[in-house]
């Protein structure tokens, strides 16, 4: 009985995670597929910008790894309150971009916002690392991307 509880306690904590992300990701890719174009379009790209259909499996695979990696936090016997808030927040942020970017076309805010959604992936990182290490490596990825993404992010800026 016990058992069956715990089970059933940790498949809803982990849908409850799985939808708040994908609920960012929801919001994020709303805001690119209806105000992407023709404005992004008719922007100089750098020659190291990926193909638009990249996008779109990357960010699934990253919003599931940070899923898993709040997840396994969460489950952790360490159930600390104020990592799932930062956690909210980094999604905040997160889907914050999208709409700078490609809904007010705010080039230069939206770098901005990419380097507050690093230090909060940052955090998180070495909160995780203290906790559950496999959640600090699952992370990795996700940063290395957001990274990328800032110096896209700062070429684009450049170059337009």
């Amino acid at each position: 009985m016990y058992n069956t509880i715990m089970l059933k306690n940790k498949i809803l904590s982990f849908l409850l995670f799985l939808i708040v992300t994908f609920s960012a990701s929801f919001i994020g890719a709303f805001a690119t597929i209806n105000y992407k174009e023709p404005w992004y379009s008719l922007l100089t790209k750098p020659s190291f910008n990926p193909p638009d259909w990249v996008f779109g499996p990357v960010w699934t695979m990253l919003y599931l790894l940070m899923t898993i990696a709040i997840w396994k936090v969460w489950q952790s016997n360490f159930r600390n309150i104020n990592i799932v808030y930062i956690y909210f927040i980094h999604l905040f942020f997160n889907t914050m971009w999208s709409i700078v970017f490609f809904v007010f076309h705010n080039i230069l805010l939206a770098l901005f916002v990419l380097i507050i959604l690093i230090g909060l992936i940052s955090y998180l990182m070495m909160q995780y690392r203290k906790i559950n290490l496999i959640s600090f490596y699952l992370m990795i990825p996700y940063l290395a991307w957001c990274i990328f993404a800032s110096v896209l992010n700062f070429s684009i800026l450049i170059i337009n």
